[in-house]
């Protein structure tokens, strides 16, 4: 999921900001290896899903050279995450070290893009310090994990809980939750996804304070609750771009938010509760995506039916 998936998606939105074609080697390794890896070929798959994100820090190193500013050398340290994650997993380091420095791949790529956005309001002097600060505890604690788990883990997870409350006080979704259309929406679930981001990261500490029953809450709180709702906030502007294709936007979008939100908070209760309603609370959260999904699609079909239509009217009115 980090490497195949999502390492692609990210890979291919930096590609083609770069505009070159060495560029889209991240996102054809990630994918490749992605595939091999669901063949069955384990070796081969992991060596090519380390070489994607070498790709993707050669890449990130061009963008800091045309437009050194501190987002886009936060991107260059999330690809570095996933490289030294993707290297541990090979060397066959604890399952937990390797998912922290996976999610600081994650958390530093999002939280660089939403560090560029704050860049529209005016922010305190001491938010750009802050932010550096919280930023470098995320790989610092996974780093120490690889040998002291606990206390690394504990680190890891208060830059996560730190991250969560920078973006909640200073990310434009502050403002933007008040105005309508889209941009309320996408406000909606990126404060949604920070609230997880930092559920995440408490349980996250828990877990590494040796209270192993709170993983599965650490790992589907980042997982689902925070990458997730990142995803639901910025694809209908992403996907748009990618297929050159123009969508309106339509208020669905908030019912696959909210089975997302909903489903994630009964699967984590349910592990405290009823353990028995977890893998119904996996198919919900399941569901929640593909509603997504549908949704996304059924808005940019619309859009294009009615371009079509207008098209032909123009041509019949031009003949005339």
């Amino acid at each position: 999921m980090t490497g195949a998936f999502l390492g692609t998606v990210v890979s291919l939105e930096r590609a083609i900001a770069l505009g070159k074609r060495f560029g889209y080697g991240a996102p054809l390794a990630a994918g490749a290896g992605g595939v091999l890896l669901l063949a069955g070929a384990r070796e081969a798959g992991l060596l090519l899903e380390l070489a994607a994100p070498l790709f993707l820090l050669a890449v990130s190193v061009e963008l800091l050279r045309r437009q050194p500013q501190a987002h886009i050398a936060i991107l260059l340290a999330g690809a570095l995450a996933w490289a030294v994650g993707n290297a541990a997993n090979l060397a066959g380091a604890a399952p937990n070290a390797v998912a922290a420095w996976w999610f600081a791949f994650l958390v530093l790529t999002i939280a660089a893009e939403r560090l560029e956005m704050t860049r529209l309001v005016q922010r305190p002097a001491a938010a750009a310090p802050l932010f550096l600060a919280a930023a470098a505890l995320v790989p610092a604690g996974a780093l120490v994990a690889l040998w002291r788990p606990e206390a690394g883990g504990i680190a890891f997870g208060a830059g996560l809980a730190a991250l969560a409350a920078w973006l909640a006080a200073f990310d434009i979704a502050r403002r933007t939750v008040r105005t309508e259309g889209f941009s309320r929406y996408a406000a909606v679930a990126l404060l949604g996804g920070y609230a997880w981001l930092a559920a995440g990261g408490i349980a996250w500490g828990a877990m590494s304070a040796g209270h192993p029953a709170w993983r599965d809450a650490a790992l589907h709180a980042l997982g689902l609750g925070f990458v997730f709702s990142m995803i639901l906030a910025h694809a209908p502007v992403v996907v748009p771009v990618i297929a050159r294709r123009r969508m309106r936007y339509t208020p669905f979008f908030y019912a696959p938010l909210a089975l997302l939100h909903a489903s994630l908070a009964a699967r984590l209760a349910a592990l405290a509760i009823a353990p028995g309603l977890r893998p119904w609370c996996g198919i919900l959260n399941a569901l929640a995506l593909l509603a997504f999904v549908g949704t996304l699609a059924w808005a940019l079909a619309g859009t294009a039916s009615r371009a079509s239509r207008a098209a032909k009217i123009n041509k019949k009115l031009s003949r005339r």
